[in-house]
C-alpha cells in the first residue's frame, strides 16, 4: 500500500478503479483495477463509494461516473470533490496530480495471495474510518477459508483441475491468486506443467487439456463466452475427459471468479463441495 497525503479517517466518496472488462482479457490488471472499490463496500462504505462507468460487476445502486482508469483525468476526479482516491496503480501521473490537489490517495496493487487481500481490507478500512468493520470482515473470511480447507481430504493422488478464463483456453497457474486458492484445496493445476506456458495466465491448447484429463473443470467464462457443461462436452475430444464424464464441470460467475476480496468466499463455496464429492467418489 502507498498512502499519499491527507487524513486517512475521512470517508471515501470516490474510488478510481481501472479497466473495462472488454479490455481485461486475461490480464491480472483487471483484478488490480476492480477489487479496491469492492473491498471498500464490504468494509461498510456501501454509500460512500462511487466509481467510473463501465466497471464490471458493479452494484446496480452504486453511483456511476465516466472516469477512465486508462487515462485518469485529474481535473475530472477533482470535480467530484473526493475525500479519498483509491487506485490500483499510479497511471498517467495520477499520484502526482492528486498530491498537487492536496487530496489523499491510496494505491492498492493486485493482491498476490490471501494474506495480501486481508492486509488490503484492513488498510482500506483504516483509510475510510471503518477499521473495526474491516477487522471483523477479515476474521470472518479467515474462519470461512479455514473451514473450506479443512473440509477437503487431500487424497494421495491430488485431483487435477483446469480453470478456464475464456473459450480460447486461457487459464491460470498456481502463481496467481485464484491458483493459490486451488492449491489450498489440495488440487493439482494442469496449467502449471504446460511447457513454455506463461507463469501466470497461459493459453493452453485443447490437445493439452484433453491429454491432462482434469478431474474438475471450473468455467469462469459463463457470462463472457456462454460456456457450460454442454458446450464443453461438445468440443472435439472433450467428452472423454474425466471431469466431463463425471459431470464435474462447474460454471462460476465470471465476476466472482476474478475477485480477491470478500467474493473469494463465494468462489470457494462453489468449488469446495464439488472437491469433497470427487474425493469421496475416488
Amino acid at each position: 500500500m502507498r498512502h499519499v497525503a491527507g487524513d486517512e479517517q475521512r470517508v471515501a466518496r470516490h474510488a478510481l478503479s481501472g479497466l473495462d472488462r472488454a479490455a481485461w482479457r486475461h490480464d491480472r490488471d483487471h483484478r488490480a483495477a476492480t477489487a479496491p472499490h469492492r473491498v471498500a463496500v464490504a468494509d461498510g462504505n456501501r454509500d460512500a463509494v462511487c466509481h467510473r462507468r463501465g466497471l464490471a460487476g458493479r452494484r446496480a445502486s452504486a453511483p456511476k461516473t465516466k472516469l477512465s482508469g486508462f487515462q485518469p483525468n485529474i481535473e475530472a476526479i477533482a470535480g467530484y470533490t473526493p475525500d479519498l482516491v483509491i487506485a490500483a496503480e499510479d497511471t498517467g501521473g495520477l499520484v502526482h496530480g492528486i498530491q498537487a490537489l492536496n487530496l489523499p490517495i491510496l494505491i492498492e496493487p493486485a493482491a498476490r495471495n490471501l494474506d495480501d487481500s486481508y492486509l488490503q481490507m484492513a488498510q482500506l478500512g483504516a483509510a475510510t474510518g471503518h477499521a473495526t468493520e474491516a477487522a471483523t470482515l477479515v476474521a470472518k473470511m479467515r474462519s470461512r477459508v479455514g473451514a473450506f480447507v479443512a473440509s477437503v481430504a487431500k487424497p494421495a493422488r491430488p485431483l487435477r483441475i483446469y480453470h478456464e478464463l475464456d473459450n480460447t483456453y486461457y487459464s491460470v497457474t498456481s502463481a496467481t491468486f485464484i491458483g493459490q486458492i486451488y492449491k489450498l484445496l489440495g488440487l493439482t493445476n494442469i496449467a502449471d506443467a504446460a511447457t513454455g506456458a506463461a507463469p501466470d495466465y497461459p493459453q493452453l491448447s485443447a490437445e493439452y487439456i484433453v491429454s491432462s484429463n482434469p478431474d474438475l473443470i471450473v468455467l469462469a467464462d459463463t457470462k463472457c463466452c456462454a460456456q457450460d457443461i454442454g458446450t464443453v462436452g461438445s468440443r472435439p475430444g472433450w467428452s472423454g475427459i474425466a471431469a466431463v464424464k463425471s459431470g464435474a464441470v462447474i460454471g462460476v460467475d465470471d465476476d466472482i471468479a476474478s475477485r480477491w476480496g470478500p467474493r473469494v468466499i463465494d468462489f470457494m463455496q462453489a468449488v469446495a463441495p464439488r472437491v469433497q464429492q470427487l474425493e469421496k467418489a475416488a
